[in-house]
């Protein structure tokens, strides 16, 4: 091996054990904890309060408590320190929520205690004193339970701790509420978790159809266990196996044959349906900000129909180095041997230059050189799980006469301060900061804040306070020219402002003035007091459930926010005059289809090698004739269809293959065929191979565009009813000038056809 390349490896080898050491997660919407309730010191009061985040302990906020409607659209936002899609690490990012009537954030800061003479009534799974997202039952089984002795532990001392409170990450068996640190450290996890997921993002999509296939969401569970108060009493006498044989002949005391049995137990799946699994977007090493084009990195989950008042969102972080194969590394691995290989040495030679896995190692990169290099290694930290939670949530049923129509959430995320004070949270905005909805559907504007923010944050107002509005901005003050357009429609409001509009003036939305004094003063609920920068109003504001009725571009401002040097909280309400619906899809596939079902995109897995936005238009041929884009009609009679516009118009699948589209079309047309254009300009046409069943077509492409049905009249039976027609008539002229020709011929035919009356007569 040349020295260049040796080196090379090297220096790679130790760039990437010195990444391996830090890596948060940070929640922003909804808001995250990060382990604090309601506090005013930088720090974290209690880090052990209810998870074990392994976050810095400046991170979280305050508060966040709100409720969403089942089948509404929820953007969950977020910063992670290191990458992911990118090949300087291997990242997992697991989303999942939890439900349950004991869930709560609760009103102390300490640590839900262990021993129930503790909790009032001696039961602290309903003391609300102490926050709680898994019970007291769960992490008894957990404390009790054998650990998974096939698992990697480096070189980390776990010989005599041998429950699943002991793991790589957590030797110790450090308690963080009633968390169980094998659960939280590993996933899929193969024992009992009341974690239901919602998605999983990875840096590799074919792990995906393993990850569906082993949710908790479709895949039953088992476990060893025993009552609790019998594990409570002979604690920490009882291991319970972690296999069906083992559990099936325990009993304790071991050697009694009369002692008390443990039972191996089925713990059904969710049966919400598999979650789903796609690549993670990008985000670069050491930085805990936006992704791509300085947007937010985002999940924007549909929020499902598990109706309940207390519920709670984790998002889980994992950050490995590519030293060793996580995926295929155990207990018994020879993990140096690898390492050794990596960097082009025998084993022998790199144990002797330091090139181990083991904490701190002291490395000889140059064979000749007298000098070594310590490495900042913790090998619990290799291979890393980070974790941040929201509070607690409620999910409620959706209102009766929205089925068929979209309802967005429309929130705030961040905390009073500037941006170096509210680090690694992040200061005021709007969530989501630029949103779009079609008219006749439905926006759900709410937030909440704290009053006990630390007292030296920069902020307007009363200090210490979270206040936030909605006012539609100011029109503009010269004439700017050409702006760049966010749909159709007027547009409502300066972005490039500072001031608002009356709201006299104000047409925010559609919104009645009575609403738009609500979103400018925070009422109902507050009557009188200051309210010039909303001090005298409460910390939450819910506005409800609200159709959406005037199409436009809508740019609004919370005036509270607003000290232009540092803080300028605005957003943008897009309102379209026709559906939209957009999907992340990636090399697992899945479906992306409008909220009127008149169009579905379907993406098998393998389709797609990397993950794409896509987006999906529905617009009346009135609408298209009226965006001055339709240059020409496709061949055809009419339409049969809205058209159907499918965004990204690039190719999108590799090697040659196609995804389905399927959209509605008239039943009654006749010949009814497929045209595909651009939808910036609609000048030609190409004709798509389809099939028709009833009022769906269906068709396979490689990219967007715009889709549209057109009719063709069916000629054939008109054609031949013609021809018919016309052989008669001629007919009919040859013997009119064959008879004139020939009259005796005439005269025969006539004597023939009076005999054969006169025969017919006689018979009858």
């Amino acid at each position: 091996m040349d020295n260049f390349h040796f080196v090379r490896l090297m220096l790679l080898f130790i760039i990437l054990i010195c990444e391996s050491v830090i890596a948060d997660i940070y929640l922003h919407s909804p808001r995250g904890g990060n382990n604090r309730l309601d506090e005013e010191n930088r720090n974290v009061q209690n880090q052990n309060r209810l998870f074990d985040s392994q976050n810095n302990n400046r991170g979280g906020y305050n508060v966040g408590s709100l409720y969403y409607y089942a089948g509404s659209t929820l953007p969950i936002e977020w910063t992670n320190q290191h990458s992911c899609s990118n090949p300087n690490s291997h990242c997992e990012i697991i989303l999942q929520y939890m439900c349950n009537d004991q869930v709560r954030d609760g009103a102390s800061t300490q640590t839900i205690p262990l021993n129930p003479d503790d909790c009032r009534l001696g039961n602290c799974n309903t003391d609300k004193e102490y926050g709680m997202n898994e019970n007291f039952d769960y992490y008894l089984n957990c404390r009790s339970r054998e650990r998974n002795k096939g698992l990697f532990t480096a070189d980390q001392n776990l010989n005599n701790r041998n429950r699943a409170v002991n793991t790589r990450q957590n030797p110790n068996g450090q308690r963080y509420g009633y968390e169980c640190p094998e659960e939280r450290d590993y996933y899929p996890y193969w024992g009992p978790t009341p974690w239901m997921d919602i998605a999983v993002l990875t840096n590799d999509a074919t792990r995906c159809p393993y990850y569906k296939a082993e949710s908790a969401n479709v895949k039953p569970r088992f476990g060893c266990v025993m009552s609790s108060d019998f594990l409570v009493e002979n604690f920490p006498r009882i291991t319970l196996p972690n296999t069906k044989e083992a559990c099936e002949v325990y009993r304790y005391p071991t050697n009694d044959p009369d002692g008390m049995k443990a039972e191996w137990k089925e713990v059904p799946a969710f049966g919400i349906g598999e979650p789903d699994c796609r690549e993670t977007q990008f985000s670069r090493d050491n930085h805990l900000g936006n992704g791509i084009g300085g947007q937010p990195l985002v999940y924007n989950w549909t929020v499902p129909n598990t109706v309940h008042e207390n519920c709670v969102m984790r998002i889980r972080y994992n950050i490995s180095t590519g030293d060793y194969d996580g995926w295929n590394t155990t207990y018994n691995t020879n993990v140096n041997a690898k390492l050794a290989a990596k960097v082009g040495l025998s084993q022998n030679e790199a144990d002797n230059r330091g090139f181990i896995l083991e904490n701190n190692p002291e490395v000889k990169v140059f064979s000749d050189a007298n000098f070594d290099l310590e490495l900042a290694v913790n090998t619990a930290q290799y291979g890393r799980t980070f974790e941040d939670r929201s509070f607690a949530f409620a999910i409620r049923p959706r209102p009766a006469g929205t089925e068929g129509r979209t309802i967005s959430n429309l929130n705030v995320r961040g905390k009073r301060g500037n941006i170096v004070q509210v680090f690694p949270s992040v200061e005021y905005d709007f969530v989501p900061n630029n949103l779009e909805i079609g008219t006749s559907n439905y926006v759900h504007i709410q937030w909440t804040g704290s009053n006990t923010n630390n007292p030296n944050n920069d902020g307007n107002g009363q200090a210490r306070s979270d206040r936030n509005n909605i006012v539609q901005l100011g029109e503009p003050t010269y004439d700017e020219g050409s702006l760049k357009s966010f749909g159709p429609g007027a547009v409502y409001g300066k972005y490039g402002v500072n001031y608002p509009a009356h709201v006299v003036n104000s047409s925010f939305l559609g919104l009645s003035q009575q609403d738009l004094l609500h979103l400018a003063f925070n009422s109902p609920g507050q009557f009188g007091g200051e309210l010039s920068q909303l001090d005298d109003a409460g910390t939450y504001f819910d506005l409800g459930l609200r159709m959406v009725s005037q199409q436009g571009t809508y740019q609004y401002m919370c005036t509270r926010n607003n000290d232009f040097s540092n803080r300028d909280q605005k957003g943008r309400v897009t309102v379209l005059p026709y559906l939209t619906q957009n999907q992340a899809i990636g090399w697992g596939g899945g479906t992306l289809a409008l909220a009127d079902n008149k169009a579905k995109i379907m993406v098998e897995q393998g389709t797609f090698s990397a993950l794409q936005s896509m987006r999906m238009e529905e617009w009346t041929p009135e609408q298209a004739i009226a965006s001055n884009r339709l240059r020409s009609e496709p061949t055809g009679d009419k339409y049969a269809s809205n058209f159907i516009v499918v965004q990204p118009e690039t190719i999108m699948t590799q090697s040659g293959a196609t995804f389905t589209v399927q959209m509605q079309v008239d039943p009654d047309a006749s010949e009814v065929e497929i045209y595909r254009s651009k939808s910036t300009d609609m000048a030609t046409w190409t004709k798509v191979p389809s099939s028709v069943s009833g009022s769906t077509a269906s068709f396979q492409v490689d990219q967007g565009g715009v889709y549209v049905a057109r009719s063709h009249q069916n000629l054939g039976p008109i054609i031949g009813i013609v021809a018919a027609c016309v052989v008669v008539l001629l007919v009919v002229i040859a013997s009119v000038m064959y008879f004139k020709r020939n009259p005796s011929s005439f005269e025969k035919l006539k004597s023939g056809a009076r005999k054969a009356e006169r025969s017919v007569q006689n018979k009858v």
